[in-house]
């Protein structure tokens, strides 16, 4: 696994494949693996680069954990892009990888060729009750990672499996509950609220839903990413928070032929 020394840390990522650069951007929490039952199949024509966020996979823990924000992770992203001197890329992002996907996108417009946001994040419509889940999952009330995800993983595949597993051991050490717990209080705050910038995004965007996912719902935070990224395709699938990992087939049937037109 390559890794790079960014000014944020330490960060790894998968490399597979070559052509135009694809980079993979998972959930919180989450890591590279997440995408492994797409991987061998984007890297026949893509030059695939999965990230491991900080403080997870293989990347190194930010110093003060329980202080990292969602602005914190785009500028890991940016530094990434940057010291790479990627051009021309393409996105998919995965809830807090998507709400940084399309931030990127909407500042960058000569940078991205596509973007493809799976329940992305930043497009929830705040009131009350999600401003209070988002404080209790910011605190030591919190659902555990593999509660949680065991809500949102519709179908039991083998790679949700592994998530599941995952979120069940190396996700609940200390240190990534502080992160975890830290994202979520980042992300009812002002700047992790697209529903303004993202109409700037130029760049053709997939947006694919689950219909069975309570984190981020199609039929509220994706009508609303379907409004304001009105040139995006809209696809609500039968499954969770993560179609690349739950309908793997269907969601590379989707992808791979959105991207064929980009």
């Amino acid at each position: 696994m390559p890794s790079i020394n960014l000014p944020t840390g330490m960060v790894h990522y998968q490399e597979y494949g070559q052509g135009a650069p694809l980079v993979l951007l998972h959930a919180n929490p989450g890591d590279s693996r997440d995408f492994d039952a797409v991987i061998p199949e984007l890297s026949k024509n893509y030059r695939v680069m999965a990230l491991d966020w900080p403080g997870y996979g293989q990347s190194v823990m930010p110093i003060n954990p329980e202080q990292i924000d969602v602005p914190f992770y785009y500028q890991v992203f940016q530094a990434f892009v940057e010291r790479l001197e990627l051009s021309g890329v393409i996105i998919i992002g995965n809830s807090v990888g998507g709400l940084v996907a399309a931030r990127y996108a909407s500042e960058n417009p000569d940078k991205v060729r596509a973007l493809v946001l799976v329940s992305p994040g930043g497009f929830t419509p705040h009131n009350a009750l999600t401003r209070l889940f988002c404080k209790i999952q910011g605190s030591v009330l919190s659902l555990s990672p593999y509660r949680f995800a065991s809500l949102y993983l519709k179908h039991r595949t083998a790679t949700a499996r592994q998530m599941l597993q995952r979120a069940s051991s190396v996700h609940k050490s200390p240190e990534r509950l502080k992160l975890n717990r830290a994202l979520w209080r980042s992300f009812a705050r002002p700047e992790s609220d697209l529903r303004t910038l993202a109409t700037n995004i130029t760049a053709p965007a997939l947006l694919l839903f689950g219909k069975h996912d309570p984190a981020i719902p199609a039929g509220k935070d994706g009508l609303v990413a379907a409004n304001v990224i009105s040139h995006a395709s809209f696809i609500v699938l039968p499954c969770g928070h993560a179609s690349f990992a739950e309908m793997p087939e269907r969601f590379l049937q989707e992808t791979e032929g959105f991207l064929a037109g980009c």
